[in-house]
């Protein structure tokens, strides 16, 4: 699995770039502003870009852009976007079109090794990767049909759109697979969305979950 890497702290990249290899990713480039970040996905058309959010020239949203213009003009290539702080209204940005490929995840879940790069292939693999805390704040967030499910299915519900599979829900919430799948009907049924692939539908469900 391919991955470009941007990040202007050439010690943070190169540690990140560490973990993904030693966890079996390819690195292919590295980038350290978001014009070399564009000419690597254009060389390399990775898997998945992991970029910085704050980026030069200004160390703000530059790394959010470049993560956009990647998806709209390179769509075989995912990105997950890594942050110090949390920034809910830069999630919802980049999750505007869509939740399949995409990531947003804070920067100190780089230090449960495990865990990141589990990330960064569920996006590689067109999946979903939001940071806990990030999800926890729009939860705040929610209004109609949203606030129709109750406390089992919001709690079912921030799971996927952490991007974490039926059987991830249920070792979460120490349930059976089968009582989330039952969470999960009813989800799609109180958010009124269409019959589709499962897949499909969670990635609706997450955006109906976010928007509100």
């Amino acid at each position: 699995m391919r991955v470009v890497l941007a990040d202007d702290s050439v010690l943070l990249r190169e540690g990140v770039a560490r973990i993904l290899e030693e966890s079996g990713f390819d690195v292919v480039g590295q980038a350290g502003n978001p014009d070399e970040l564009m000419l690597k996905v254009r060389s390399y058309s990775p898997d998945v870009a992991v970029v910085d959010i704050r980026m030069p020239p200004t160390h703000t949203d530059e790394g959010l852009r470049a993560a956009k213009q990647i998806r709209e003009k390179h769509p075989g290539t995912s990105v997950l976007v890594l942050s110090q702080y949390v920034e809910p209204d830069y999630a919802m940005d980049l999750l505007a079109e869509s939740a399949e490929g995409v990531g947003y995840l804070l920067k100190d879940r780089v230090s449960d090794v495990k865990e990141f790069a589990a990330a960064v292939r569920r996006v590689a693999e067109g999946g979903s990767a939001l940071d806990p805390t990030v999800v926890s704040q729009l939860v705040g967030r929610r209004s109609d049909p949203v606030s129709q499910l109750t406390p089992r299915e919001r709690e079912v519900l921030e799971l996927m759109a952490e991007g974490r599979s039926n059987s991830g829900i249920a070792e979460r919430l120490v349930i059976t697979e089968r009582a989330v799948e039952k969470h999960v009907t009813s989800i799609f049924g109180k958010l009124r969305l269409p019959a589709a692939s499962d897949n499909h539908r969670r990635v609706l469900a997450v955006l109906a979950f976010l928007r509100s």
